[in-house]
Formats: C-alpha cells, sequence, structure tokens
C-alpha cells in the first residue's frame, strides 16, 4: 500500500510544470520496462542474480504501452501545453509505476528510478514541517521544489530539461546496480 500510494502521490506532485511529469514517466517507465523484461526472463534473471518473477515480462509491455502514451501525450503537453494531465492522469500513472516496482519484485529500486519524484514528495514533506515547527518560516520559496527552482528565476523548460537529465542518471544508476548487487 506503501508503494502504491506513496507512488501515485509522488507523480502527481511532480506534475506542476509543462511536460515534466510525462517526461520523468518515461524515464522511470522505461527503466521498468527493462527490469520487467529481465525479470521475467529465466537467463537474464538468472546471469544477474535476481529474482525470476513468472509473468512479468507482460509487465513490460504495460510499461512500454504507458512510455508509448506518454510520448503521444508529451506531444500536446511541452511548453506551451494545449493538453494537461492534471489528477486523472497523473495519480494513475503513479500507481502504474509503482505497480510495474512490485510486479518485478523492485520496490526498493522505485526509490531510485523515481528519484525526481522522491526528491519532488520529500521537498513538500519537509516544507510543510518546517513552516509548522518555525512558526511560519519556509524552507524552500516554493514547493514542490520545481516551483522553488521557477522562483529562483529558472525557466520552466529549463527546470524540466534538468530534472529529465537527472532522471535519466537516476535510472541509469539503477539499472547499473543490477549486476553490482
Amino acid at each position: 500500500m506503501i508503494v502504491l500510494v506513496g507512488g501515485s502521490n509522488a507523480v502527481n506532485l511532480a506534475d506542476g510544470l509543462d511536460g515534466l511529469a510525462a517526461s520523468l514517466l518515461l524515464v522511470a517507465l522505461g527503466s521498468y520496462a527493462l527490469l520487467c523484461y529481465m525479470s521475467g526472463h529465466v537467463k537474464i534473471a538468472d546471469y544477474l542474480n535476481i529474482m525470476f518473477v513468472s509473468g512479468s515480462g507482460e509487465m513490460a509491455v504495460y510499461c512500454l504501452a504507458l512510455v508509448g502514451g506518454c510520448l503521444g501525450f508529451l506531444w500536446y503537453n511541452c511548453h506551451p501545453a494545449q493538453v494537461f494531465m492534471g489528477d486523472t492522469g497523473s495519480l494513475p500513472l503513479g500507481g502504474a509505476l509503482a505497480l510495474a516496482a512490485i510486479v518485478s519484485k523492485h520496490e526498493m529500486l522505485l526509490l531510485l528510478i523515481g528519484g525526481i519524484f522522491v526528491i519532488e514528495a520529500v521537498s513538500v514533506l519537509l516544507q510543510v514541517v518546517y513552516f509548522r515547527t518555525t512558526g511560519g518560516k519556509r524552507l524552500f520559496r516554493m514547493a514542490p521544489l520545481h516551483h522553488h527552482f521557477e522562483l529562483k528565476g529558472w525557466a520552466e523548460s529549463q527546470v524540466v530539461t534538468r530534472f529529465v537529465i537527472l532522471a535519466v542518471l537516476f535510472g541509469l544508476v539503477a539499472l547499473a546496480s543490477l549486476k553490482i548487487r
């Protein structure tokens, strides 16, 4: 339950700039498509010394279908957005990402693959706790973190691009960690 609720809400919090949530989901769902495929393939799972999960290969197909959907959506959601995702899109897509983590038995890697989502959610939690404990002072100019950088003067596309670069790095590190474990 924690993984599903946390994943859904973290993606929802990241859906505040044109193209941000969809771009981050492309990276995260693509990474989990690979993880699900590798977990569902006996020889690859044995080689990487990860748990073989029968049927998780089908989840890879589902993840790739969501990647395709996010790509099509991103065409109209990039800056300036013509279509918005909102709660109706971000909550189920976050749940689907969490479900991929659960099905592939790599729930802990969701913290790394979805690192930007985690950072965004933690920034909101820290802002609320700091605001309440200090009597109204703010830790960030605004939460979630992407709005803080906007208020510091970064352009919207600059924030999105840098967050996506970090998401790609998080995904690559998570995938590289499979053989190290």
